[in-house]
């Protein structure tokens, strides 16, 4: 764990993390109230600084609600690295910061819509798994902007991805190649029994003639 943020994490707890993300999310856009952005600039301060430790809801589903989740599992839980999840939590802060200014400022439409684009990237993780910022986590380690030593298991899996494109793109250009093959040999063999069809009729009518 470092600087309390737990490495690995459980993806049943990031996903009920942001479940609660898009409930307060939603109760903000409802309500309209500046005050409500308290809490959620708070929480993702604390989950980037200590992981659950601190924060209410990070709490609330680490030990409450994921192991009883968890327990009503047929397969075990899976657990991803933590560092592209507390990358994540940091897009959290700079974006729900920027919506909490923005909204003090007197620019309540901007807030919204950044309070909103939040709620969507929350959806997305909550309902789908779907980690935008640990997608953008791992092209900026592809593109060498963090260093690979920062998650060893992200470049790991960086490089199996890899791998297994390249590997999928070599199979794809084999599959069109042999069908391709396949292809010129059928039409040869058909232009070959048809041409073997016309020899057989011309010389059946010569004999005709003939006879």
């Amino acid at each position: 764990m470092r600087g309390g943020f737990p490495n690995p994490v459980n993806e049943t707890s990031a996903r009920l993390v942001a479940a609660g993300v898009v409930v307060q999310v939603a109760v903000l856009l409802a309500v309209r109230s500046g005050w409500l952005f308290v809490p959620l600039v708070y929480g993702f301060v604390a989950r980037v600084l200590a992981g659950p430790r601190l924060s209410p809801l990070g709490r609330l589903v680490t030990t409450v609600i994921t192991p009883r989740v968890d327990a009503r599992r047929v397969d075990p839980p899976r657990f991803v690295p933590g560092q592209p999840k507390r990358f994540a939590q940091a897009i959290g802060v700079v974006c729900s910061a920027s919506a909490a200014a923005a909204w003090w400022g007197g620019w309540h439409v901007v807030a919204l819509a950044v309070v909103g684009l939040l709620g969507l990237a929350a959806s997305l993780e909550a309902v789908a798994g779907l980690c935008l910022g640990c997608l953008v986590f791992a092209r900026l380690m592809r593109w060498g902007m963090i260093p690979s030593d920062v998650c060893q298991a992200c470049a790991d899996v960086t490089e199996r991805l890899a791998a297994l494109a390249t590997a999928a793109n070599v199979a794809e250009t084999a599959t069109a190649a042999n069908t391709a093959n396949t292809a010129d040999t059928a039409t040869a063999a058909t232009a070959a029994n048809l041409g073997s069809v016309g020899y057989t009729g011309s010389a059946a009518g010569m004999a005709g003639v003939r006879g």
